[in-house]
This record gives structure tokens, sequence and C-alpha cells, in this order.
């Protein structure tokens, strides 16, 4: 018989619990190809020997336009993408999370792969499916090798920028251009454009905050979705940008690492350590009498086999045995007339005292013995 609760593949349970970094976001340290090695024509079997190429989700029969499509794809299809995600960045690194950056409105808007789209156009059979992802890994792939001979065709030096801003310009204008050759100016383009300036101006040692900030500037909201930037455009934001950089935007060299041990001692220093009391004594040191009310109150504690189990006013219960009948005769324990010999075999011998609040109500309500003098 077939178990009613399914299991959830483990790259899905995966994906909806650690968020996957939207390509967008990646910086070049993450996408630099001289990083992070890429074996291109292993590409297909590595793919396929991942956990979510097994389950190639099954696309429903209907048309395009029908609901139940695009229920399907942002559910079902869009789960199977992340876990796809999660796994290649698994093997390659971050930079491979780039595979869905597709143009215009895919899965991530105005990307520069044009082998994958988004579930509802681009999961179909299984064989298909995963000739895609690869197809579309290895398009991300050589985009990302393109931009860096792209980076790398001037020798730059920020300190020597004043020298040298003919050259920043035109490194500028050639990298909009391939941006825009690439994605097309669809949906969103100019984000990665943006991205792509500031990949540039860190690859040769701009400070991040730094370049988005310069970036921001020289674009100014000038690009637009579904429009590509005329020549005019394009070379006023090149000057903006190559004017605007200083020899002083660098980032700051990283300081050595913090020594901890080193700091714990100075703030150790600082304790007024001789002023301290002179109170050592042979025998137990007394608690301050704050903590000494805390802790009036009468505790004991009870070992069973699910370890220590405290019982403690004013809950007459010791946890996770039994709580007493309201007529019963049990005790705290749960150990008493109606208790069987099993439960009762799980506790101690003894049984635990009472709470101070039940000790009180058994004294007040008790009678007072008779006595020989008393008569009968």
């Amino acid at each position: 018989m077939r178990n009613p609760v399914e299991r959830v593949p483990v790259e899905v349970q995966a994906c909806a619990v650690i968020p996957m970094p939207a390509p967008g976001h990646l910086s070049w340290d993450e996408v630099d190809p001289t990083r992070h090695p890429f074996d291109s024509a292993s590409a297909a079997q590595v793919v396929r020997s991942l956990g979510p190429a097994w389950r190639v989700p099954r696309r429903p029969d209907v048309s395009v336009a029908d609901p139940a499509m695009h229920a399907w794809s942002h559910g079902e299809g869009r789960l199977w993408a992340d876990a796809m995600s999660h796994a290649l960045v698994g093997r390659y690194g971050r930079w491979a999370v780039g595979w869905r950056w597709a143009h215009d409105e895919g899965d991530f808007d105005g990307g520069p792969v044009g082998s994958w789209c988004c579930p509802r156009d681009s999961i179909t059979t299984p064989e298909e499916t995963l000739a895609r992802v690869v197809a579309a890994l290895r398009e991300w792939r050589a985009w990302l090798e393109s931009l860096a001979g792209w980076l790398e065709a001037y020798p730059l030096d920020l300190t020597a920028v004043e020298d040298q801003r003919i050259l920043w310009e035109r490194a500028v204008r050639n990298l909009i251009l391939q941006v825009t050759d690439r994605t097309g100016c669809g949906s969103g383009w100019y984000g990665h454009c943006e991205q792509v300036l500031i990949w540039f101006l860190s690859r040769w040692g701009v400070a991040p905050d730094v370049a988005q900030e310069l970036v921001d500037q020289a674009i100014g909201g000038r690009f637009q979705s579904w429009t590509g930037p005329d020549t005019v455009l394009v070379e006023d934001i090149a000057e903006r940008l190559a004017l605007s950089l200083r020899p002083n935007d660098g980032a700051a060299p990283a300081g050595p690492a913090p020594d901890h041990l080193q700091r714990w001692l100075e703030v150790r220093a600082t304790v007024p350590w001789q002023e301290a009391p002179d109170g050592v004594t042979d025998g137990p040191v007394a608690p301050p009498a704050t903590a000494r009310r805390r802790t009036s109150a009468p505790s004991t504690a009870l070992w069973t086999p699910q370890g220590r189990v405290a019982c403690s006013p004013p809950w007459n219960d010791c946890g996770p045995t039994r709580r007493a009948a309201p007529h019963s005769t049990s005790n705290c324990c749960g150990v008493g007339s109606s208790t069987s010999w099993t439960q009762r075999s799980r506790h101690r011998s003894e049984p635990c005292p009472p709470s101070p609040r039940a000790a009180g109500n058994a004294t007040a309500s008790a009678p007072t013995p008779a006595t020989a003098s008393t008569p009968a």
C-alpha cells in the first residue's frame, strides 16, 4: 500500500528553506571566470547527475492561457527550477544561478540568456527540459567569459585615472553596447547593464559602494525597458562615469584579522580588581540575599527514564508522566492507588513531597488527635 504522505524531494525542501540569490545581486568576485573553473564539455553529464534531473515535473495538458497552467508554472514548476538552481550552485558556485536569467519577462527580468525562459515555456519533456538547462548554463558562462575579456581590454589603473579617462570612457561605452546587444533591450535590461558597469569598476579597484553610486549618478534613470539607448545617450553616460572617477575611490585595503585574545586582555585590565573586597574564606560562599529569596521555595526533582523532571510548586505535576486525576489519591508524581504497577515502576520508590500549598491545606483540615487527658 502506498504511503499517503508523499516525501518532498530534498532539493525542494532545501530551496524552500535557503533563499537563492538573484543573479542581479551577484558581485564580480562571485562570477569572475578566473576564480571559478567550469568544464563546458562535461556540463550535460553533471546536470543529468543532479537530483532534480530525476524529478522533472510533468507539464499539465492544458493551454498556456489556462489558469491551471499559470498555477503550475508558479508552483511546482518554479519549485523544480529553484531546486535545480540549488543543485547547480552546490556543484559550480553561486555564479551558476544566472542560468535562468532570461531575456525580457522570464524567471528574472532583462537577462542575457535566451536558452531558458520560465517553467511555463521551458519545461516540457524531461529530455528537452534538461537540454535547455545545459544550454542555458553554457550560454550564461560564455557571456561571463566574454565580459571578462571586455573588462580586461584596457590596462587601467585607478591611481592614474587623470591620464586614462579616455580609456575608461571607451571601456564603459563598449560595455553598454555589449549589454544592449546581448539582452535585446527588453523588459528591465538596464538592471543588468548597471550591474556590468559596477563589475567593471570593481574589477579595477573602485570600492563597491562607490561604484554603485557613480553608476547611478551617471545613468540617472535614463534607460528604459523595451527601448535601446541612442548613441548620444551612451556617449554621455560613458563620459559622465569616466569624469566622476577619482584616484581615492579605491576600496580600502583589508586590515589584519582582529586579535580577540588581545582585546579580551585589554578589557580585563580595565577592571579594578584591587578594589574588590578581600572576602576569601575556607567555607562555602553564601549567595546574595536576592538569590536566596528566589530559591526559597522547596523544589524536588524526579529521575525518570526520560531524564530529570522537575517537581516544583505551584505545578503539582512531574512533567511527561501523567497528571493526577481530580479525585485521585495519587500524589504529584502520579504514583498512587489509581496508577498501575507499570507506571509506578518508572518512578523512584519514594514519592515526591507535596507542594507547600497542598501541605498547608492538609495541615489545616487535619483533626486534632485525642489525648489521654481528654474524656472520651
